[in-house]
């Protein structure tokens, strides 16, 4: 499991112009499902995220996390994460877990941050989605459940 994680202002998400998740300020996930990704990968995603101290305290060092400062969190599911461009022009996807893995399993890392308290709204997976945020410092960090896959 990867999720690329972007401090935010504000952000939403739309489908076909209606909005569907809409966040204040929080971290934004673009979240890839990979074949073979299990719960045990959600839940140390969803940990390591909810606890990340990268949003800063008084004295503006980077000592709090999005539970510290009451944060929401808007979470996209992302495929493309998975894409192999090392060979010929076109993306390989073949890394990526199938609709019928994934979804499941990204619902599941949803509910996971839910159950530490954050508030999480969503995309809608497998849509064309439109993803605008305000992004913050900028601070955005790559979690992986396997780094290095």
């Amino acid at each position: 499991m990867k999720v690329v994680l972007q401090r935010s202002k504000a952000a939403q998400v739309t489908v076909d112009g209606v909005t569907v998740g809409r966040i204040d300020a929080g971290l934004v996930l673009l979240v890839g499902i990979a074949e073979g990704d299990t719960e045990q990968d959600a839940r140390y995603v969803a940990e390591k995220v909810a606890g990340l101290r990268i949003f800063e305290d008084e004295s503006g060092k980077m000592n709090l996390s999005v539970l510290d400062t009451g944060g929401q969190i808007l979470s996209v599911s992302q495929f493309t994460l998975y894409g192999d461009v090392r060979k010929g022009k076109r993306p390989n996807f073949m890394a990526a877990a199938r609709l019928e893995t994934a979804e499941p399993l990204y619902e599941r890392f949803n509910e996971l941050l839910r159950d530490q308290g954050l508030k999480v709204e969503t995309g809608k997976f497998g849509a064309m989605m439109d993803v605008s945020l305000v992004n913050d410092g900028p601070v955005t960090l790559i979690v992986e459940s396997k780094p290095g896959a």
